[in-house]
């Protein structure tokens, strides 16, 4: 009996900008109904290949084959590929924000499809784009049609994108990190839909990735991507279990560890909060709108104690209030109830026109470095701006010797390698578009050391970053901890993070704190069903 002709087989891709050679001869197949994972850190070329496949890559040289149904996609024309593109493969991209036009409702981007795709008329269209919406299972479809990107929560957000992947009933999806910017449960949610879509269609999905968790949850068989080459394939179940090139080893052994000193009882409270509530303003409906504001509460009174050299973690989904409390604990947002920062409150601090000395106390790193780092300024223009603040007095060496420190704490610089000064200068005039995702976030970390704080509040300090980058930011953490005993205020929704790095946690729903105690009891033996559930989405 021959096997079935696969609906997609690609043989010896190759990808090349400006003669150079990014892609190297990739050879993979799939099936229809199959689910493939292309695995790989940032850089490896997943992506591209995928994308060269529909020749949607600017000025790439591209060869070898694609044959989908038999047709080689790289051999056709461009009005070929236009009827293939969302027809017969359909995409959907990482970041659903961008890939939703701003200006139109969601529900006329996914008529525009199904009018120049199906031909419908305008009001078939538009209830054919309701219809697409409900079976993403977005409440309130029709509603929801009439609404712009911004006025969707993040996972609506991307329902509402594959819905428009699914408007021409394709044969093969391509999706590009399709939950990476997604809370644990959201992600759980996400997966099963797409799942249920793909056996309802009878699709084939072609799934880029980092997550490994991912991989598992999802995938028939995995490829694995290092540089641009292919370096192993197969089953999900024997790659996983039995890999056998070294990067497939490193991918799957990218777990945080735990390495950070026991909790002291008895250490200085750094930042200990009461009943501590965060309101925002909000507009009233009807005449009474012209007049005053409603308040929507954010957080809800709030009790936390973090002590020096420990870590408290706090974790929920978007909107759970974590970030909010963050703010609040930066001095950032207005709030209700006791706040304490080094035993000083921050409105005590603003009377006493002392709030620039405890802004030096408590520091800042965000979630994603490449948009928290000026690209007009220098390395040394970043990581000084600080001490302009902080100590004017210094000289423009001293404030010098301070980055290079700061930086050869980070584990960024290391001036006894090259002692050479032009070596020095040349780095320090660096941008932030001249290094990679974790450089970067070393970068952000240096800059928040600089001025010596005892805080760090850490906003999602590893979702944006591949997995072994994650682990060694997280190394990084843990080391600089035991070394100048800082205490983290760590927000995330990454049960690992949490697990690696935290001595305490918080758990947050809709701005209240459910369950809250010792890090490894709460994920040990969680009593509270919304606990339990952001560990299951977890796994």
């Amino acid at each position: 009996m021959t096997a079935p002709m696969p609906l997609l087989e690609v043989k010896d891709l190759r990808v090349a900008f400006a003669g150079r050679e990014v892609v190297h001869g990739i050879s993979f197949h799939l099936h229809a109904g199959e689910k493939l994972a292309l695995v790989g850190e940032s850089g490896s070329g997943k992506t591209v290949s995928a994308l060269a496949l529909l020749r949607l890559v600017q000025n790439a040289d591209i060869s070898g084959s694609a044959r989908l149904n038999g047709r080689d996609l790289l051999t056709l024309s461009e009005r070929e590929l236009r009827g293939v593109r969302g027809d017969d493969v359909a995409i959907i991209f990482q970041e659903p924000m961008t890939a939703l036009n701003p200006v139109y409702t969601v529900g006329d981007q996914i008529a525009e499809i199904l009018q120049l795709k199906k031909g419908l008329t305008r009001q078939q269209a538009s209830a054919g784009a309701v219809e697409l919406l409900a079976a993403t299972g977005i409440p309130e479809p029709a509603r929801r049609a009439g609404n712009y990107a911004h006025q969707l929560s993040g996972g609506q957000r991307q329902r509402a994108v594959i819905a428009m992947a699914l408007a021409s009933n394709p044969k093969l999806l391509l999706a590009d990190e399709p939950t990476t910017a997604l809370d644990a449960s959201l992600r759980t949610q996400m997966l099963d839909l797409l799942g249920r879509l793909q056996r309802e269609h009878g699709m084939a999905l072609l799934l880029i990735t980092h997550d490994l968790n991912l991989v598992r949850r999802v995938a028939d068989r995995v490829a694995v991507m290092e540089q641009g080459h292919l370096v192993e394939q197969g089953a999900v179940g024997e790659v996983m279990s039995r890999p056998q090139h070294a990067y497939t080893r490193l991918l799957i052994d990218s777990q945080p560890q735990r390495d950070v000193l026991p909790a002291e009882g008895d250490a200085p409270v750094l930042v200990e909060a009461n009943a501590l509530t965060v309101d925002y303003a909000v507009p009233l409906g009807g005449l009474a709108g012209w007049w005053k504001k409603g308040q929507f509460r954010a957080v809800k009174p709030t009790a936390l104690c973090l002590r020096a050299g420990q870590t408290l973690g706090v974790i929920g989904e978007s909107g759970s209030g974590k970030s909010t409390l963050a703010l609040a604990a930066l001095g950032l947002l207005a709030h209700g109830g006791e706040l304490r920062v080094a035993g000083q409150s921050w409105l005590e601090a603003r009377k006493a026109r002392q709030e620039t000395g405890l802004r030096r106390v408590v520091q800042v790193v965000f979630q994603d470095p490449f948009s928290s780092l000026s690209p007009r300024l220098t390395v040394e223009q970043i990581v000084g701006e600080g001490l302009l603040v902080h100590e004017p007095g210094l000289s423009l060496t001293q404030r010098r010797e301070r980055v290079v420190s700061a930086l050869t704490a980070v584990g960024l610089f290391k001036p006894d390698a090259d002692p050479n000064e032009a070596a020095q200068d040349a780095f320090l005039s660096r941008y932030p578009h001249e290094f990679s995702g974790g450089q970067r976030q070393r970068l952000a970390i240096a800059r928040a050391l600089v001025v010596q704080p005892k805080v760090l509040v850490l906003d999602e300090p590893t979702s944006a970053l591949d997995v072994t980058v994650q682990k060694q930011v997280v190394g990084l953490l843990q080391r600089l901890q035991r070394e100048r005993g800082l205490s983290y205020l760590l927000i995330t929704h990454d049960v690992a993070v949490v697990r690696a790095m935290a001595h305490s946690v918080l758990v947050m729903q809709q701005g209240e704190v459910v369950e809250a105690g010792d890090c490894e009891q709460v994920l040990a033996s969680p009593a509270h069903p919304y606990t339990q559930a952001l560990l299951a989405a977890a796994v």
